[in-house]
């Protein structure tokens, strides 16, 4: 799908197996605004499989509605309890196939830089990261019961921020030995 560069839609999507939450915004130039968040709710169904199929079925509904030119998907965070990240996994998957199905590009953002980029800190809470997105994003006009919603709608908020960086400095880095390469003369011993 062809991204206009000056105009694009980005869903965002917290995966879970007993609720997905999802955010979507529009990007206008430079500037952000908010369209929709949602969750669909998964747990009055007790068979696995069919909660992934609801999955896979919202997101390419989603998808058909909205025409979004990306998603941003937080990624699973590392747990001891290993179902729990197994299933984790297997709902990021099914969103991601719903994606690709519709060649649209899919960039995963772990938790903590989902919250660094939204409140400044990579430990904030749900509730701080929800609030920062009601005072950033204008036609927000209050905060679901539940935040799945809104952690959605974070990484749709975070892939903005991120590509917008990228964007305006023309320069993506994959690490800090790449940060170094391309800014030898910035840093204090640098080549000059």
């Amino acid at each position: 799908m062809s991204i206009n560069k000056t105009e694009r839609i980005i869903l965002g999507i917290d995966p879970g197996t007993t609720i997905m939450g999802f955010g979507l915004i529009r990007v206008v130039g430079k500037k952000m605004e908010f369209l929709q968040l949602n969750e669909l709710q998964l747990s009055k169904y007790d068979d696995h499989y069919k909660r992934l199929k609801l999955i896979f079925e919202r997101t390419i509904e989603l998808i058909d509605t909205f025409h979004p030119d990306e998603i941003a998907i937080e990624a699973p965070f590392f747990g001891k309890n290993v179902q729990s990240m197994l299933k984790l996994g297997r709902a990021q998957g099914v969103a991601m196939a719903a994606g690709l199905s519709r060649e649209i590009t899919i960039t995963e953002y772990s938790p903590k830089k989902i919250k660094m980029a939204i409140t400044g800190s990579g430990n904030a809470s749900k509730e701080q990261v929800a609030k920062m997105l009601l005072n950033t994003l204008e036609g927000l006009k209050k905060l679901p019961k539940n935040l799945d919603s809104t952690d959605g709608l974070a990484a749709a908020v975070c892939h903005f921020y991120n590509t917008n960086r990228v964007a305006a400095t023309g320069k993506s880095y994959s690490g800090w030995a790449s940060f170094v390469k391309q800014n030898e003369k910035r840093i204090e011993g640098g080549k000059k």
